[in-house]
């Protein structure tokens, strides 16, 4: 009877987890350059695409990721005041930088849940991802404003609306961290 009880918890627990993945929250933090005057900053255009590989073989030259984060920083700096130009010299150039890892918990979800109570204990791995944006003064060619978001995207991959909806999200949190322009 007790076999069966921590069974039954153990795949509760378990189900639940990988529920609160989908809808976890990402880390999102920002770094600005001391000086940095954003009301000189009007327009802006993207730089060309990174060469890195973002580890993940279903992002990498994935049309639909690169459209969907462009779409997105597009419409974030459109809210902040921020023109996007086709044409002359912009004031800022935009980058973005995308990485999938494996990480592996063994503490933390263990310990919370209350699950891990014999020598069995297995790690939890997930797949994690981080989305960094680089706003760079076209000017000197630095970094001017660093935004960059890291959680799970566990499951996240393998399905289109689950990951338009995490890059939308990710990217507005990344956002709020920017100045107004205006």
């Amino acid at each position: 009877m007790y076999a069966s009880f921590r069974l039954v918890r153990f795949a509760a627990v378990t189900i639940s987890a990988l529920a609160l993945t989908g809808c976890a929250t990402f880390d999102v933090s920002s770094f600005r350059e001391r000086g940095a005057d954003f009301t000189r900053y009007r327009t802006y255009d993207w730089g060309p695409p990174d060469s890195w590989s973002t580890g993940d073989p279903r992002l990498d030259d994935n049309p639909f990721f690169q459209n969907r984060v462009r779409t997105d920083v597009d419409e974030q700096l459109a809210t902040k005041g921020f023109e996007k130009t086709t044409s002359g010299r912009p004031d800022l150039r935009v980058h973005y930088h995308a990485s999938i890892t494996q990480r592996i918990d063994s503490q933390g979800i263990d310990k919370e849940s209350g699950y891990c109570v014999t020598h069995d204990c297995r790690p939890y791995v997930y797949e994690a991802g981080t989305l960094l944006i680089d706003l760079v003064d076209t000017g000197s060619n630095r970094v001017v404003w660093r935004g960059w978001a890291e959680g799970s995207v566990d499951g996240v991959i393998d399905n289109q609306e689950w990951l338009e909806r995490r890059i939308g999200d990710a990217v507005t949190r990344i956002f709020k961290q920017l100045p107004r322009r205006l």
